[in-house]
Formats: C-alpha cells, sequence, structure tokens
C-alpha cells in the first residue's frame, strides 16, 4: 500500500529519500514544505531563513506574486509545443532578454549546464565558420576553480575531485589557467584558441572575486587575440552582485552571455545563452536544440523575471542590503573568520582553521533557523533572497555570530 507521505515526519521524510533516490547530494536535515519570500518552513512547522536561495535560482524569493501570477496565467494557456512550431511567448521573451543583455539575439535553453555546453558547442562552430580555426582543433581557456555544471564536457575541466574523478574519458580542447591572473591568461591564448570561458565571480568556489581590473584586462586580451569572451553569470547574473550582471561592476560587456537560475524565478529550470548576430548566427536549423528550450511557459517567466530587472529595485536592494551584511560580518575577522568576500547580496565566509568545518557551521546556523551552504570543507556561502529586509540581514548576521561562538 503507498503510504501517506504528508502525514511523514522529517525522519520518516529522509529515510524515504534516502532509500529511493540517489545520493548524488548530501543534504542538511531538514525537510521543507513550503515557502514564502525569504523563508521557508519544514513538515514541522519549523521556519527558516533561507539564506541560499536555491544557489541564486531564488533572487526574487519563493513565490513571488508577479512571477506566480504570470506562471499561473500562461498554465490555463498553453506549456509545450516543441520548437517544431512557433508560439506565442518566445519572440516577446527573446526581445526582451537581449535588450537586458544589449545583444541582439539569444539561444533560450533549460538547466544552467545546458546553457554552458551551447556556449561551448557556439564558440566552437565560430572558431572553425568565423575564425577559420582548423576542425578539430579549437581550443577554450577556462579557469582554475570553475564550476560550470556536471555534464561530461564540462567536469572534464573541472578540478574538483569528486565532480570530475572516473567519469572518464574526458573531452579534450580546455587548458586551464590561474584565476585572476591576466598574464597567465594572456600567455595561454593563441591561434586555436576560440573562447575565453569564465565566472565573474566564482560562485561555487566560495563567491571568489577576481582582482579589480582583471575582468578588463580579460576583454583587452580576447579582443587582442581575436576570440570570444564568454562569462557564464548563471549564479553571478539578475541582480545577485548589485548589478544586472557581475561584469558590470567593469563596465565590461562579453560576446557571450550564459544565464540560468534565477531567469526561471525559482519556479521554473529557465536557461539561455545571449550574443550578437556574428557569433549566434552560426546556429542553423538542427545544429542545435531542445525539446523544452523556449517553451511557453518557460518563456512566460522569464519575460516577466527580465521585466522585473529592468525596474532596478532587485539590483538596488542588493547593493544596500550586501552593505549592510558586510558591516556587519567584518567585526568576525579574526574572531572565528579568516575572510569574508562580499558582492551584491553574496558572500563566501572561510573559517578559521581549527573552529568548525563547513558543514557543522552550517548545521549551527539550521539549529538557529538560517539555511546556508558549505563548499570546499572550510568556507560557506550566504545568498538570501533579495527580497530580504534589513532586520532579516540582521538575523543573519546575529546567527553566524552565534554559531561561530
Amino acid at each position: 500500500m503507498t503510504p501517506q507521505h504528508g502525514a511523514l515526519d522529517t525522519g520518516g521524510h529522509i529515510a524515504l529519500t534516502e532509500h529511493y533516490a540517489a545520493h548524488n547530494y548530501h543534504p542538511l536535515p531538514v525537510v521543507l514544505s513550503h515557502g514564502e519570500g525569504a523563508w521557508v518552513t519544514d513538515v514541522e512547522g519549523r521556519r527558516y531563513l533561507d539564506c541560499l536561495a536555491g544557489y541564486s535560482a531564488l533572487n526574487f524569493g519563493h513565490g513571488h506574486p508577479r512571477l506566480l501570477a504570470r506562471a499561473h496565467a500562461q498554465l490555463d494557456r498553453l506549456t509545450l509545443t516543441s520548437r517544431a512550431f512557433l508560439n506565442d511567448q518566445l519572440g516577446p521573451f527573446a526581445q526582451a532578454l537581449a535588450g537586458l543583455t544589449g545583444t541582439d539575439m539569444v539561444l533560450p535553453m533549460n538547466t544552467g549546464a545546458e546553457a554552458v555546453e551551447t556556449a561551448i558547442k557556439v564558440a566552437r562552430k565560430w572558431g572553425y565558420r568565423v575564425k577559420g580555426v582548423p576542425e578539430d582543433a579549437a581550443t577554450i581557456v577556462v579557469m582554475e576553480g570553475n564550476f560550470h555544471g556536471r555534464t561530461t564536457t564540462i567536469v572534464s575541466f573541472s578540478d574538483d575531485k569528486v565532480a570530475h574523478d572516473e567519469y572518464g574519458p574526458f573531452t579534450p580542447g580546455f587548458r586551464t589557467v590561474r584565476y585572476g591572473d591576466a598574464d597567465a591568461l594572456r600567455a595561454a591564448v593563441d591561434d586555436t584558441t576560440v573562447a575565453v570561458l569564465l565566472e565573474p565571480v566564482q560562485g561555487e568556489g566560495g563567491v571568489v572575486i577576481p582582482p579589480e581590473g582583471y575582468l578588463r584586462a580579460v576583454r583587452e586580451i580576447c579582443d587582442d587575440a581575436g576570440v570570444l569572451m564568454v562569462a557564464d553569470e548563471v549564479q553571478s547574473g539578475l541582480a545577485r552582485t548589485g548589478r544586472t550582471f557581475a561584469c558590470d561592476h567593469e563596465e565590461v560587456r562579453p560576446d557571450v552571455y550564459v544565464l540560468g537560475k534565477a531567469l526561471g524565478g525559482g519556479l521554473y529550470p529557465v536557461s539561455a545563452i545571449a550574443a550578437d548576430e556574428p557569433v549566434l548566427g552560426v546556429i542553423t536549423p538542427g545544429s542545435h536544440g531542445s525539446t523544452f528550450g523556449g517553451n511557453p511557459l518557460a518563456a512566460a517567466i522569464g519575460h516577466e523575471v527580465v521585466q522585473m530587472l529592468e525596474e532596478g529595485e532587485f539590483q538596488a536592494r542588493a547593493t544596500r542590503l550586501g552593505a549592510q551584511l558586510a558591516d556587519g560580518l567584518r567585526p568576525l575577522v579574526g574572531q572565528g573568520l579568516d575572510a569574508i568576500r562580499v558582492r551584491g547580496l553574496w558572500a563566501g565566509l572561510d573559517i578559521t582553521a581549527g573552529g568548525p568545518t563547513g558543514r557543522e557551521l552550517s548545521e549551527r546556523l539550521l539549529e538557529r533557523g538560517v539555511l546556508a551552504k558549505d563548499t570546499h570543507g572550510s568556507t560557506i556561502r550566504l545568498a538570501p533572497p533579495l527580497v530580504a529586509t534589513e532586520g532579516e540581514v540582521d538575523l543573519l548576521v546575529e546567527a553566524v555570530t552565534g554559531a561561530l561562538g
């Protein structure tokens, strides 16, 4: 007989999930059933301040009324056609997203990893068709400490052993350099290079911010060598850092934007790449595609997200609340933290050796009603939804302070 899952407590849900779902994650022992704004509630009615926000997929919080209304309206009309036919939502969405990025056109997909794969394919095809690189010789320069997803091609150039090891043979054509080192990048680019792929802020790496001027140097190197600058803004983009895109902090426009996560408003997987016609125009019918990419429901939600971002409210909130968060966390350096890195409402906290691990600190925060996530052992990331209030940021600082004590 099928169990009544609604009656299960935390332990029951954990046991059920551990039994039937593959163990590709090690979640904190909390089972969530409801979310609103910056808060989530577990199956026993305990509330938590969500300071991970779905790895920035929930920039607009849980159940934002505008996004829910747009999704509900579209659910009643049309959800999927496949790209074998046109739908009345894709064109307006594509126009709006091209406008937001300042590019000629976009190619919609579903997940962030799919968007990165799409950018890799476009860069290679551009290299062969436009730059004239010999077939099968294209190289892409990538960064140490990168995280772009977990598909086979992407993990081929990952230096995270857990994500990389035992998944070979790996896809060739990638050259890795130190993140933030413009001289190393310049030396790595040659006649076979078609693109430089980087995160303007390395999210999974622990909110690693490059040195001031680095993105401008990358832009200059790419221009000088005639290669594409590809910015993975899946986590850093769409207001998280206080600007629409993290590249905006140095007034840099990449050749290819890679977008995802918050583009779906936390309701639906929506991703895309955006570029000018000489780049994205190399894609021809049948050369790339996705059954769900650009479907009417995704396009409607994504269009609403773009319209919300055009108003500037969320960029301003990320800037203001991020400054408050940085001010609150700064006194903890030397008092349990070795360093903090804050860009907009996004922070990486390095825990002092001898203190709790990142996992242990996340568990202590859980006990204090705050959800956060560790990375690389001794670092945690904080990314509250951009709808959080000043009082909720204060609550977060108090929780971190108490958890370190």
